[in-house]
C-alpha cells in the first residue's frame, strides 16, 4: 500500500455534498448575530472522513453519536462515516462563515455557508497538505508519549487498567455541566422511564434487594412481560445498574480472549508488529497547524453509564485486509466464511479491536451501544460507531441488551461488501 494512498475513493470521482448541496451551490443557514446556533453534523457519505471546521468560530462539542458529552472546545473535528457531533457555535458578528468540509485525502471539499442573509458568502481556505502513511501507521515504529498496547496475537487485558489521569488535560472530574446551553433536542427527551420502577427506591433499599437476590443480570425483570428490557441512554435521570451482590466477585471471573495470531497470506498484507493506544491522537494530517482538534481522548459522557458490571469476558478482533486484492475482514476472514458472534441476553463483554491495515475504519455495532474505554471510567462516551487508526488497539464495553442479530461492519460500504462485517446474535 503506497503512503498517499489515503482514501479508497476520491475527488476524481467523488463530489463532496453538505446537505446535497454541491460547493458552488453555497447552502447556507441563517442565523441572528449573538445566538447560539446548534450545528448537528452526520457523515451520511459512503466512503470519506471529514475534517470540519468553521473558520473564524469555535465549536463546542455537546454531543457525540447521540449521547451527551462534557462541553468541548475546539478548532476542528474529524467524522467517520455514521458518526454524529453536536455542537455549538455563536457568531457575533453581522457577517458570513464558510463551514468547511475536507475528506482526509484533501482530494476536494464540501462547503455550505452560516449568514445572517441569503446572497452572502465568506472566503473559502485553502486545503491543508495531503498527509502521508508513517511507520507507525504500518505498526512498526513508536509513538513518543504514548504507552505500547503490546504485539498483534498476544494478550493485550491490561487495558482494563488504564487510569483516569490527563487525555488532552480533558479527565478532570468536573461537574460544571452545560449553564445557558439549549439542551432541547438531547437525546433522552421522551425517554419513558416509568417502567423502571426504581427512581423512588433508597440507595439502601436497592442494596438490601440485591444482597437478598442472587439471581444474575440476564435474569432480572426490567419491567417487560417478556424479557430484558433495552437500558436507557445515560441520562439525568437514569438509575445504574449494578452487580447484584457486593460479594460477587464477577470481576474474578473475567475471561480474556484467546490471542489471535494473525500471519501473512493471500487475505493478509500486513500484521501490525506494534499497537498502541492512539485515543490522544486526532488523526493523520491533522496536527502541526495550530488549531485545536477533538480526540477521543476528550469525550466524556456528560451522565455516568447505566451498566456498572464489569465485563465477564473479552472478544478480540483483528481489522485486516489485503488493498491490492481489495479483500477485507476480520481475523483475516471474509463475512462468507465466518460464523457469527454469539452473545448471552444480559451478559456484559469486552470488544477489543487491533487494526492491522494501513487505513482507518468506522466501526459500527448495530442495535446495541459502545462504551469507549477513553479513562474517563463510568463516564466513558456512549457511541455507536468508533473510528480505529492503523496500528491502534481500541477497546469498549457491550451491555447485550436487545435481543436479534445485529450488523457488525466497517462502515465504509465497499469495505462492508468486501468482507470487513460480522452477525451478533444476542440470545
Amino acid at each position: 500500500m503506497s503512503p498517499t494512498d489515503i482514501s479508497d475513493v476520491s475527488g476524481a470521482t467523488y463530489t463532496y455534498l453538505l446537505n446535497g448541496n454541491a460547493p458552488n451551490a453555497n447552502w447556507t443557514g441563517l442565523f441572528q448575530p449573538g445566538e447560539r446556533i446548534r450545528l448537528r453534523f452526520i457523515n451520511g457519505s459512503s466512503m470519506t472522513f471529514f475534517d470540519v471546521r468553521v473558520p473564524g468560530l469555535q465549536m463546542t462539542v455537546v454531543q457525540a453519536d447521540g449521547n451527551d458529552v462534557e462541553p468541548v472546545t475546539v478548532d476542528e473535528f474529524r467524522i467517520g462515516v455514521a458518526e454524529t457531533y453536536d455542537v455549538i457555535v455563536q457568531p457575533q458578528d453581522d457577517a458570513a462563515y464558510t463551514i468547511f468540509a475536507q475528506p482526509e485525502d484533501r482530494s476536494g471539499y464540501a462547503r455550505g455557508t452560516l449568514a445572517p442573509m441569503m446572497g452572502m458568502a465568506a472566503a473559502i481556505p485553502p486545503m491543508d497538505p495531503r498527509p502521508m502513511r508513517t511507520m507507525v501507521d504500518m505498526g512498526m515504529g513508536n509513538m513518543a508519549g504514548m504507552k505500547m498496547g503490546g504485539i498483534a496475537g498476544t494478550d493485550m487485558s491490561s487495558m482494563d487498567g488504564m487510569k483516569e489521569k490527563g487525555l488532552s488535560g480533558s479527565a478532570e472530574k468536573d461537574e460544571q455541566g452545560m449553564a445557558g446551553m439549549n439542551m432541547d433536542n438531547q437525546s433522552t427527551a421522551g425517554m419513558d422511564m416509568g417502567h423502571m420502577k426504581m427512581g423512588a427506591d433508597s440507595a439502601e433499599q436497592m442494596q438490601t434487594r440485591r444482597d437478598q437476590n442472587q439471581q444474575t443480570m440476564t435474569g432480572i425483570e426490567m419491567g417487560s412481560s417478556t424479557g430484558t428490557t433495552p437500558f436507557p441512554q445515560p441520562g439525568p435521570n437514569t438509575m445504574p445498574i449494578l452487580p447484584v451482590s457486593r460479594t460477587a466477585n464477577t470481576e474474578a471471573n473475567l475471561k480474556p480472549s484467546n490471542p489471535v495470531l494473525m500471519h501473512v497470506g493471500p487475505q493478509v498484507d500486513n500484521v501490525a508488529m506494534q499497537v498502541s493506544e492512539r485515543l490522544n491522537d486526532p488523526g493523520a494530517g491533522l496536527s502541526g497547524h495550530g488549531r485545536r482538534v477533538l480526540t477521543y481522548a476528550h469525550l466524556r459522557s456528560r451522565y455516568r453509564g447505566v451498566d456498572r458490571r464489569p465485563p465477564t469476558r473479552e472478544i478480540e478482533l483483528h481489522l485486516s485486509g489485503n488493498m491490492e486484492r481489495y479483500i477485507w475482514g476480520f481475523n483475516g476472514q471474509k463475512f462468507s466464511s465466518t460464523e457469527p458472534i454469539e452473545l448471552k441476553l444480559g451478559e456484559r463483554v469486552r470488544f477489543v479491536l487491533i487494526n492491522d491495515t494501513m487505513m482507518e475504519h468506522p466501526i459500527h455495532l448495530h442495535g446495541l451501544w459502545s462504551e469507549l474505554e477513553n479513562g474517563h471510567g463510568e463516564f466513558n462516551p456512549y457511541k455507536h460507531t468508533i473510528i480505529v487508526k492503523p496500528a491502534e488497539r481500541v477497546s469498549y464495553l457491550v451491555s447485550a441488551d436487545t435481543p436479534g442479530h445485529w450488523a457488525y461492519h466497517c462502515h465504509l460500504l465497499y469495505h462492508m461488501e468486501a468482507g470487513m462485517f460480522r452477525t451478533v446474535v444476542v440470545s
